[in-house]
């Protein structure tokens, strides 16, 4: 099985010049891409990288890394109130999506807020798991909204399955180091 995994953190509040939403990108627990909104770029790393960094992927991905960062504070934002914390928030998503003999055969989502792990969405079926019973509240305000669940599904299972298709085939084509 092979696996494109995206950590996100997002800050309720940056410093000038810091950014409010930080991204790297593994496939296979290997680090290869970094993003991060005060760029606003995706930064290339390793050989796999700079492979992908020449396809035409790359620009979808970056777009998509900004546009899933802003609607991750969004979230943020929204569910700051219910968080039990003095000062800024941040709120850590690791989107996962799995491949075996040319399939998806797994997608999810886990939440973490200020370090704490909270809710784990599976994209798969659709289901909703708490992990710190105060995030509670959280899941039930995110269950709530069906086009939310739609579009995690449609990241995790579309976009990530996509993009970790056609990174497996620079992969393949790069050569094993001696």
């Amino acid at each position: 099985a092979h696996s494109l995994c995206f950590n996100f953190t997002i800050k309720s509040w940056s410093r000038p010049g810091q950014p409010w939403c930080e991204a790297q990108v593994f496939m296979n627990k290997n680090l290869f891409l970094q993003y991060d909104s005060d760029r606003g770029m995706v930064k290339p790393l390793g050989l796999l990288g700079k492979k992908v960094n020449a396809t035409s992927t790359w620009g979808e991905l970056t777009q998509t890394l900004g546009e899933v960062g802003r609607d991750l504070r969004m979230l943020l934002l929204d569910v700051k109130p219910q968080i039990k914390t003095s000062g800024p928030s941040t709120l850590q998503v690791e989107m996962l999506c799995q491949r075996e003999a040319e399939r998806c055969t797994g997608a999810s989502w886990q939440f973490a807020i200020n370090g704490e792990k909270c809710l784990l969405f599976d994209a798969m079926n659709m289901t909703w798991t708490v992990i710190n019973h105060e995030a509670r509240k959280i899941k039930e305000t995110w269950k709530k909204d069906r086009g939310l669940e739609k579009y995690f599904r449609k990241l995790s299972m579309g976009d990530c399955n996509h993009w970790l298709r056609e990174f497996l085939g620079h992969r393949e084509a790069m050569p094993e180091p001696t």
